[in-house]
């Protein structure tokens, strides 16, 4: 069961992503049905470079990806986790929506909450504006997958240690060095 819950855990939020990925992808192919201005071609580069950075590497390679690591950990570490309940909700437990402090739960429901008003927000929006703003969002969102699994082969490693806390409730659970698995 520990296993389980761990594999779940990371593959369900990689699944989460990657279906992200796939359903905005639609709409960045869909800006290209016609030509693009000077102008949207240089936001498009701008707005995905800046995606890149702020979303990609400061969100999740900094942030998220090696917390989903650190949480999926302690499947494997702690016995009174490997119930029913928390394997079915793994990825939600990865993710920092359940079994976390307070403060990671709060950040956690603001930050989807403001990512959803920004997806209604820009589905109003008309092609090629929307194209754009999704192509910088799916580039950070195949940067914040492929951390994802970077983390989770350098978790692999002996002694790696997540550089950014699980944030448990109870208590910290210490990021032992988990034998490959």
């Amino acid at each position: 069961m520990k296993m389980l819950g761990y594999y779940w855990g990371i593959s369900g939020v990689l699944l989460i992503l990657l279906s992200a990925i796939v359903r905005l992808s639609v709409r960045v192919f869909e800006m290209y049905s016609s030509p693009l201005s000077v102008l949207q071609w240089l936001l498009l580069v701008i707005f995905a470079l800046y995606m890149a950075y702020a979303e990609g590497y400061k969100g999740f390679h900094l942030n998220f990806a090696p917390r989903v690591i650190s949480r999926a950990q302690i499947f494997l570490v702690e016995n009174n986790l490997n119930n029913f309940i928390y394997i079915v909700f793994a990825p939600l437990l990865c993710m920092g929506y359940i079994y976390s402090t307070k403060k990671r739960k709060v950040v956690s429901f603001l930050l989807t909450s403001a990512i959803i008003i920004l997806v209604l927000l820009v589905r109003l929006l008309p092609q090629p504006w929307r194209g754009i703003i999704d192509a910088g969002v799916v580039l950070g969102l195949c940067l914040g997958t492929t951390s994802i699994v970077y983390f989770w082969f350098k978790s692999i490693q002996k002694g790696w240690v997540s550089p950014v806390p699980a944030d448990f409730p109870d208590k910290e659970i210490p990021n032992k060095n988990v034998e490959a698995v």
